[in-house]
């Protein structure tokens, strides 16, 4: 493959990783249209962001092991149709249970998008081209995860939340004529390796573990986290126990897990097919790499479903304008992208992560400390620019060292794992910090009404009305002459919930800065000598993978 044609082809790619990363954030700024539009709860806000990233994260390594044995232009290509149509069914959706249910069908066109997309760059470049494309990656991720609020808020504010899912349309059929033009096809048996059956029961166990864990976090606080507090009712059949559903959901997520680990290894050791590359946590890099990269990736994202909600619902912000103000982190990412790219070489990778982190810590802490009911749009956009800053330094080079002495031929695998440990921290993000800022908010809410003397029957119907409509409520309240107070209240209170899920996420980060301590570092290779010669070695191997191929 010719040079030219092969950044040609990683154009696309990065817009169809643009794609995908960019629907998981779009999302957050319609939400109180949404609401508006579709009268959907709280529980389903975060379900709406949920199914999409569960399904998500649970299917990765099912499609980046695909992917390898049935060619990975391939799987991007139906992942690219699959999103598209499930695009056009969210667009259309009259309900909100509806429109959960196209965002599972998007999960599963993301899942097969996003590893396919690794592991085609992995298997595509070489040396310092690959230092680069990796770079474009992860500074793709880091920006795309600011534009989409910008998108989403001038889609929804000049148009209709509904186009936020539309856009896809468009954006699908640029992807898929670009990647057949310019993407060269790629599979596991390009050098003569076999592809094996696909471990159908590893599947199964991998996606029970992350769906029940999700389920939990997130349905706790409404189902009860011990005891039932509201008993789930599925048609006319009601939850029968006084013990809540949480804990068999968490006990199933531990059987499954554990379940999944050793089923895995027995069949690894038999020589069969595995979900999970288990021999490749034998590597340092991939082992630790990917540790840190789950529990930043839990910090990172599970922010960027509070903000919005507080910036709309509390500041009294129009879509357009929280995209806006969100654009701070856009801004950020793409500096830190150029400062990769000037000092990546004479800095080694690990460190160029931990400075990402520790920016991305400073700025969120920041925000935690200056949020309040009225807090100024321009003391926020600090913050998030370091923050920005951080996201762009550490998902590009944290990708590049979890990779980086993976094979040539287990890189979808190796791809998918390393994508998994980041969707599976982001949708624990969303459950975990979505969690904090409701029940925070409605502990808050519920005390100060409480001290107020408003008598239990209204405080309980206030607490849920504000709760249940992620804040949106609170526009109403503060329009009735009657219940001014209560919306200053519930200002108060769901802004007191968005700094504790700040701070939570900060807590996060630091335990990721952490787990990179483990991860050692090595200054990058100098040219020259033998440095050479093995950067002639990489491209003598493209080649003769190209021929075989």
């Amino acid at each position: 493959m010719s040079d030219r044609r092969r950044w040609i082809g990683l154009v696309f790619i990065s817009i169809a990783v643009a794609l995908i990363i960019v629907d998981s954030t779009i999302v957050n700024v319609a939400i109180p249209s949404i609401i508006d539009d579709l009268g959907i709860s709280s529980t389903q806000v975060q379900w709406v962001q949920e199914s999409y990233t569960l399904v998500f994260a649970a299917l990765l390594l099912v499609f980046g092991t695909l992917a390898d044995r049935f060619g990975r232009r391939r799987m991007l290509v139906l992942g690219v149709i699959v999103f598209a149509g499930a695009s056009i069914l969210a667009a259309l959706a009259p309900t909100g249970d509806l429109l959960i249910g196209a965002r599972v069908i998007q999960g599963v066109g993301g899942a097969m998008v996003l590893p396919t997309t690794l592991s085609l760059i992995n298997a595509t470049f070489r040396g310092r081209d690959r230092a680069i494309a990796f770079a474009v990656w992860g500074s793709t991720i880091g920006g795309m995860t600011a534009v989409g609020p910008l998108l989403g808020g001038w889609l929804t504010t000049y148009f209709s939340w509904r186009w936020a899912f539309g856009i896809n349309i468009p954006l699908g059929v640029i992807i898929v004529v670009g990647v057949l033009l310019f993407v060269h096809e790629s599979r596991q048996d390009a050098k003569g390796i076999a592809p094996q059956r696909i471990d159908v029961v590893g599947a199964l166990l991998s996606v029970l573990t992350s769906a029940t864990l999700v389920f939990g976090l997130i349905e706790g606080r409404t189902y009860g986290w011990w005891l039932t507090d509201t008993p789930p009712a599925i048609g006319g059949w009601t939850w029968p126990f006084a013990l809540s559903p949480i804990p068999f959901a968490f006990a199933i997520t531990l059987l499954a897990g554990v379940g999944f680990v050793l089923w895995g290894r027995r069949r690894m050791r038999r020589g069969l097919s595995t979900m999970l590359a288990f021999d490749l946590f034998r590597i340092p890099s991939f082992r630790n790499g990917n540790l840190a990269a789950m529990i930043v990736s839990l910090g990172e994202f599970g922010i960027i479903l509070s903000l919005p909600l507080w910036l709309q619902n509390v500041l009294g912000f129009d879509a357009l304008q929280t995209g806006f103000i969100l654009v701070a982190l856009a801004v950020g990412s793409f500096v830190a992208s150029g400062f990769a790219g000037a000092f990546g070489n004479r800095i080694a990778p690990v460190a160029i992560v931990r400075v990402g982190l520790a920016a991305e810590i400073v700025g969120i802490a920041g925000l935690g400390f200056v949020i309040a009911p009225d807090t100024v749009w321009g003391v926020l956009i600090p913050f998030l620019f370091v923050y920005g800053f951080g996201v762009g330094l550490a998902t590009a080079q944290l990708t590049g060292v979890v990779l980086k002495d993976v094979p040539l031929e287990q890189s979808g695998q190796a791809s998918g794992t390393q994508s998994t440990a980041r969707q599976v921290g982001s949708a624990l993000g969303i459950a975990i910090l979505g969690t904090v800022l409701f029940t925070t908010a409605g502990a808050q809410l519920d005390s100060r009404l409480s001290d107020a003397g408003v008598p239990d029957a209204t405080r309980d119907q206030l607490v849920s009305q504000v709760v249940d409509s992620s804040g949106a409520a609170i526009a109403g309240l503060e329009a009735d002459p009657s219940t001014v107070s209560v919306a200053d209240d519930a200002k108060i209170a769901f802004s007191e919930g968005t700094r504790y899920s700040a701070f939570a996420a900060a807590g996060f980060l630091v335990v990721g800065f952490a787990a990179t301590l483990s991860l050692g570092g090595q200054p990058p290779r100098r040219r020259g000598g033998s440095d050479d010669q093995g950067d002639d070695e990489l491209e003598n191997g493209d080649r003769e993978e190209e021929r075989t191929a």
